[in-house]
């Protein structure tokens, strides 16, 4: 298993071959009797050998070097099998059972912690349900936004307990394994342009010089720590119904060490990768809820090239895979991570989008449903203001506030807040979309102003719908940050708006259409500008 990009393939997948004593230690796994008296199952990586024995995993490291990781001896592996499960107690302590000895019986058989010399270590783990990991979820289209929204609280949990590490030499360790991503995928050759793949090494490095200075301030600012370093979807499993993260890297401490935005990215960067556009953006915005972190938002200027890396990273690993097992398809699939990449990398100006409208307008919905398209990937930051006003409360997002709290004082200052936000997410260089009723000129006259300071394109969109609907959608909510009721859709009717300049939208349509109308006046705005 490759740095921090682990990837666990189908069962069926061939890989290197095993060399005597690990083809013995396969061997005796599969002969071994099941506690549950089903066969066991072998699972081939690049990486590692898994064997599923009844309720119990095995997993052997292969005693491979390769140049972002080496196990080429027992001890080397008896440290990464050890370090594992010392690293994993964190993320799924109830998983990892603890490091197996194979031994060397004075017959000359082996055997499980038996006696003998060791001539081989395993990382014991309990078994779960492998169809639940979330790669496979993914792929059965049950990954739904519910449980992505559980995820991100999930891994903004446990960064936020992550310890810091803040005299880490993340900038140069990035630098090189860009370097590394270059030089193994042209000494392979079997994937890519060679010219293609220098001109995006040449992207990349100009990216992270870009940027260089801002991460070192993160560095010093506790944003670099321990870190899972492998959360793709396939480290991610559905257990008694809560998202768990598990196999997190192990075999070196300095590419586990890392920003917390650069753990983020592997899991947007895997759900863009399968065309997961909109869960990707999800998950991303939902971190930064759960996060609540103003001071970290200038960060997000680097996401694009964090995600380039991972995805360049990934199509490493597959050109690897390539030279092991021969098969076309992980050329193909290497092509597609560095498409990915490209992409990543590919200027885009930001932009932002206001969205308004009375209470049960659909503001919330349609601004989740553009954040994922507007601007190059992961997408904008969707700015809610009920999720703002709870986070200036203190409360969590589904707690309900009194009414003064919804005063004019606390009003203004949360739509100060949010503006002030939009204005460093801008300057980060994504696109924002803000979402909030709007409803006095002054308010969308202070969100406009943000583009204009900055110079950067403002679309202002409000939503009309009768009175009626609106009173019926906001009483029908339930689970919402909104707090809004039939009384404060009355109260809003009641007041004047005045001048309304933004593109008006028919928001008594069903959704998919109210959508597709927005979408196609900001790209008509885009194209005139």
């Amino acid at each position: 298993m490759v740095t921090g990009t682990r990837n666990v393939p189908g069962p069926d997948e061939d890989t290197a071959a095993l060399a005597p004593p690990q083809t013995e230690v396969v061997s005796l796994l599969l002969a071994t009797p099941t506690n549950d008296g089903t066969p066991p199952v072998r699972i081939d990586t690049h990486g590692a050998v898994v064997v599923l024995s009844g309720g119990d995993v095995y997993k052997m490291k292969r005693a491979i070097r390769l140049p972002f990781m080496d196990l080429s001896t027992l001890e080397r592996r008896r440290i990464a099998c050890e370090r594992e499960v010392e690293v994993n107690a964190g993320f799924a302590p109830d998983l990892y059972r603890g490091v197996v000895a194979v031994r060397r019986c004075p017959e000359g058989g082996l055997t499980l912690d038996g006696e003998g010399d060791p001539v081989e270590w395993l990382v014991h783990m309990r078994r779960f349900d492998e169809g639940q990991t979330f790669d496979r979820l993914a792929d059965r289209g049950t990954l739904d936004f519910g449980l992505l929204q559980a995820t991100a609280a999930a891994v903004a949990e446990a960064h936020a307990r992550a310890p810091e590490r803040r005299a880490a030499p993340f900038v140069e360790q990035l630098r090189a394994i860009a370097g590394e991503n270059t030089a193994t995928l042209l000494q392979i050759g079997l994937v890519a342009d060679p010219v293609r793949i220098e001109e995006l090494s040449c992207d990349t490095l100009r990216a992270l010089d870009a940027v260089a200075p801002m991460l070192r301030r993160r560095i010093c600012g506790g944003y670099v720590r321990r870190c899972h370093a492998d959360l793709h979807l396939r480290n991610l499993v559905l257990i008694d119904g809560r998202p768990t993260l598990f196999d997190a890297l192990e075999f070196d401490e300095d590419l586990a060490t890392i920003d917390i935005l650069y753990d983020l990215a592997f899991l947007v960067m895997d759900l863009l990768n399968r065309g997961r556009v909109a869960e990707a953006n999800w998950v991303f915005n939902r971190y930064l809820t759960e996060a609540r972190d103003e001071a970290g938002l200038p960060g997000l200027a680097a996401m694009p090239l964090f995600l380039a890396v991972r995805a360049t990273i990934r199509a490493k690993i597959e050109a690897v895979r390539r030279q092991q097992t021969g098969k076309a398809d992980h050329a193909a699939t290497a092509e597609h991570y560095l498409a990915l990449a490209e992409a990543a990398l590919r200027p885009q100006p930001p932009r932002l989008v206001a969205i308004g409208g009375l209470s049960g307008s659909g503001k919330s919905s349609i601004a989740a449903r553009i954040s994922a398209n507007t601007g190059g990937p992961p997408g904008a930051v969707h700015l809610r203001s009920d999720v703002e006003r709870k986070a200036m409360s203190g409360v969590t997002e589904f707690d309900r506030l009194p009414e003064a709290a919804y005063d004019r004082a606390t009003t203004d200052a949360v739509y100060a807040a949010m503006n002030r936000k939009a204005a460093t997410i801008l300057g980060a260089g994504l696109g924002v979309v803000v979402d909030a009723v709007h409803q006095q000129e002054s308010e969308r006259l202070a969100i406009a102003a943000v583009a204009d300071r900055l110079g950067v394109q403002f679309d202002g969109i409000w939503l009309d719908a009768p009175a009626g609907l609106l009173s019926d959608r906001v009483a029908a909510r339930r689970g919402d940050a909104s707090d809004a009721d039939r009384r404060v859709v009355a109260e809003q009717v009641a007041r004047d708006c005045g001048r309304i300049v933004w593109r008006r939208v028919d928001a008594a349509r069903p959704l998919d259409a109210v959508v597709a109308e927005v979408e196609a006046i900001l790209f008509e705005a885009a194209r005139a500008t």
